[in-house]
């Protein structure tokens, strides 16, 4: 099993690229299900959960092709027979639950394994089944897996809000549907984040007729079929983000390409209050700070809020900022795995329900941990590089399912980071 060495204390400079947006193109590639067409992606990132998503489609009938520089080609088999989406995948992986929606759609039948557990809390798939309910298919959960099946789905109002907001899969379930249904679909309460977005645009391509893309009410006028297209993920902003994050943390000086600011403007204007410099140039957000950062409360709200996906970035760079932070989490209330990993490295942090309270602390110190899940795992990293000595994180294939090449950019920028292999 693989390991992560850094030796901290070393201020990050210098230009980093974020590579394509995982979250994006994990939706994306369900869409091909759909198409008569080939579907060409650019700028798919290398990563463990797009390998599992590829290896899903196949088995669903769709053709995969990887070439060079981050370009995917998919190709559907149309009404293929293949319609059941296995447990031994579905456990790893949870965006693959986004292939129910096209399966009922374009084939009329789906047998999808419900996703397996999550170390940042009960993810239910609840909005799913009652979106596409809406729609006409029939579902039941039977053995552990959703049995779904319909002749054609109907067009249909439908309000998609949940507990802690808006579901993001549960919004792309339902909007990949809702093209091929007959007549008009209202989504109240739609995800508004880019990555939705991203993937409104490709159905667009494929020739759907979507109203209000970007807004958290979507409207859609049902196509008799979609055809393929071309599409270029966006960027990555919770790799952005993190890249940011580590910059100002280090007390550095980091510019990274590729960064869309609009994305990040709740990341940006935290910051900012924080006492860091961030400024927009062309394509890219450079961040700099030259002393100690400021404490902060952060609540995670839905997009355009902060985003849940850099919470834990953030806590790691608040156990050194001047004074006392109060962390909530509104989007998924245990995520608070890195809590006890940062305290092994010196951060004093009390959880409390839903919130955590970060006491800045002058110095964390190496120490070896263990990594929960994908994003307390770069929080790891980012309290890595500030720590004095050496820190050791371990169960880092976390970190491969959602950043291609992390050692490689951090040692870009100044970072002392090495793989290891502790067998």
């Amino acid at each position: 099993m693989d390991a992560l060495i850094i030796t901290g204390g070393r201020r990050l400079t210098g230009k980093v690229r974020a590579g394509g947006a995982k979250n994006a193109a994990l939706p994306i590639m369900a869409t091909s299900i759909l198409a008569d067409g080939p579907l060409v992606l650019r700028g798919v990132p290398d990563l463990a959960d797009i390998r599992t998503m590829a290896r899903l489609l196949g088995l669903l009938g769709v053709k995969v092709e990887r070439k060079r520089g981050g370009t995917m080609v998919l190709q559907s088999a149309g009404r293929s027979p293949k319609n059941r989406a296995p447990y031994d995948i579905m456990r790893t992986m949870r965006a693959g639950i986004c292939v129910l929606g096209p399966l009922v759609a374009r084939r009329g039948a789906a047998e999808v394994s419900l996703p397996g557990g999550c170390a940042i809390g009960d993810r239910p798939v609840d909005l799913h089944l009652k979106g596409l309910r809406a729609l006409g298919a029939r579902l039941e959960v039977e053995h552990g897996y959703i049995v779904g099946s319909c002749q054609r789905l109907r067009g249909a109002e439908m309000y998609l809000g949940g507990p802690f907001g808006s579901s993001v899969t549960g919004t792309a379930n339902v909007l990949m549907a809702a093209v091929l249904a007959e007549g008009t679909t209202v989504i109240d309460a739609a995800a508004c984040e880019p990555e939705v977005q991203d993937l409104a645009h490709v159905l667009v391509k494929m020739g759907a007729t979507i109203e209000g893309i970007g807004s958290p009410r979507l409207v859609v006028e049902g196509v008799d079929r979609l055809h393929g297209c071309e599409h270029r993920v966006i960027p990555d902003r919770v790799e952005a983000g993190t890249y940011l994050v580590a910059g100002a943390a280090t007390r550095g000086d980091v510019t990274v390409d590729g960064a869309r600011w609009d994305d990040l403007f709740a990341l940006v204007n935290t910051l900012r209050e924080m006492g860091a410099d961030v400024e927009r140039l062309d394509g890219t957000i450079r961040v700099s700070a030259r002393r100690r950062l400021a404490s902060i409360d952060v609540t995670t709200l839905p997009f355009p809020g902060f985003p849940t996906d850099l919470q834990a970035q953030m806590m790691a760079a608040l156990t050194v900022a001047d004074g006392i932070s109060v962390v909530t989490e509104k989007i998924f209330p245990d995520r608070f795995m890195h809590v006890a990993e940062l305290g092994r490295m010196g951060a004093r942090i009390r959880k409390q329900g839903n919130a955590a309270v970060v006491h800045g602390t002058e110095q964390l110190s190496g120490a070896p941990v263990m990594a929960s899940d994908l994003r307390a795992s770069a929080a790891l990293v980012v309290a890595g590089l500030m720590a004095e000595g050496k820190t050791t994180i371990s169960r880092i294939y976390h970190l491969d399912r959602g950043y291609e090449g992390l050692e490689r950019k951090l040692r870009s920028l100044g970072g002392r980071i090495r793989r290891i292999n502790m067998r």
